[in-house]
């Protein structure tokens, strides 16, 4: 089972989805935290409301000495919309998801509406998400699952996020079971440097 602390920006969401899915046993894991870089996030309400250890801390440092309180196996950008720098012993073991195909629409600037008005801007029939380690550079690190959505001609850019956000809801927890299943080492070894 996966230790996982749980890093958002918004409303929390995605930790909606995890809480929904262990508690019903489709996710081994557990929640040991949840912090947030923005004081009033709803997803820091919600983590309370679960039951889960839930801090405001602005930064890398901050996050960080939040985290040394706790025995986590993987740190799951959730919604987090900045860079964070894990400290030294965690630095494999960050996991990001992106709204978009890696390496489609992806990098420093491309996130949340942006990915998806770029997605339209450029006429695709398919987007998705991409769960993904995170390095130093954005959308950089080893893919871990990917999952398409077709779209149709007359999309919109928030029709297109409430596919992939669907998709997200089962890609996260997917990739979460193969980490748990396989181990970080193995997604780091598969790609080429």
């Amino acid at each position: 089972m996966l230790k996982i602390a749980v890093l958002l920006s918004g409303s929390g969401r995605t930790l909606d989805n995890f809480h929904e899915r262990i508690t019903k046993g489709t996710l081994d894991a557990e929640i040991q935290v949840v912090i947030s870089n923005v004081r009033n996030a709803l997803g820091l309400s919600k983590a309370e409301k679960y039951g889960y250890p839930a801090f405001h801390a602005a930064g890398n440092e901050a996050i960080n000495a939040v985290l040394r309180d706790y025995d986590v196996d993987i740190i799951c950008l959730a919604g987090f919309l900045k860079l964070y720098e894990p400290p030294p012993a965690l630095a494999r073991s960050v996991i990001n998801i992106h709204p978009s195909l890696i390496p489609a629409f992806s990098g420093d600037g491309f996130y949340g509406s942006r990915v998806h008005r770029a997605v339209k801007q450029r006429g695709c029939l398919v987007s998705g998400c991409t769960v993904h380690f995170a390095s130093e550079i954005y959308d950089e690190g080893p893919i871990i699952v990917q999952q398409s959505v077709d779209l149709e001609y007359d999309e919109t850019t928030e029709t297109i996020a409430t596919k992939v956000f669907t998709a997200e809801c089962e890609a996260f927890p997917e990739a979460l079971n193969r980490v748990n299943a396989r181990g970080i080492d193995f997604f780091w070894e598969r790609v080429q440097p």
